[in-house]
């Protein structure tokens, strides 16, 4: 990642698996609703976490990005495929910040209002070797792309018979130091 990235640090934080066909063997199902995993609020919050206010507060202007590589873990992806924002075409005002409360914290995401102006990209049938890189915070406020919205959803193409998806994503801090 700090070659794809040019990251002097990058560290690993999370990992989920997902399975569209009720995540029977404890695995969460696709998120289906347009989101974005971090917000102006989340991203340094997490570092903070993560990290400690001590280490954090240490790390202070150091840039950073947190990423998400997204790939399937059978391919190719025939139902529920990943869509993923245009980041040129994200209006900051559709940003709607949603509080997430897990055991022990809360966090914070974007929803994302609709707005045709809005651009999405998909990958259809995506094979275990492909990976989609999602930059999910930026803390640089230099022009540069800060958010990628993204969401599973259900295209008119899939077959009743096409195999479930299952995915795996890995969560990531980059730091450039």
């Amino acid at each position: 990642m700090c070659e794809a990235t040019g990251a002097s640090r990058v560290v690993i934080f999370d990992h989920t698996r997902r399975r569209d066909d009720g995540g029977a063997d404890g695995t969460k199902t696709p998120a289906n609703r347009v989101h974005n995993d971090y917000t102006e609020w989340s991203g340094p919050q997490r570092v903070r976490d993560l990290f400690g206010e001590e280490e954090a507060r240490r790390l202070g202007d150091v840039p950073f990005v947190q990423v998400n590589v997204w790939r399937p873990i059978r391919g190719p992806v025939k139902r529920s495929p990943l869509a993923v924002l245009d980041a040129s075409s994200l209006d900051p005002d559709d940003l709607i910040g949603t509080d997430m409360v897990y055991p022990g914290r809360t966090g914070e995401i974007y929803h994302l209002a609709f707005n045709p102006a809005q651009r999405w990209l998909y990958f259809p049938e995506m094979e275990r070797e492909e990976a989609i890189v999602i930059k999910g915070y930026d803390s640089r406020t230099d022009g540069r792309a800060r958010f990628t919205p993204h969401t599973a959803f259900d295209d008119p193409n899939t077959r009743a018979d096409d195999p479930p998806r299952e995915s795996i994503e890995v969560r990531t801090l980059a730091f450039f130091a």
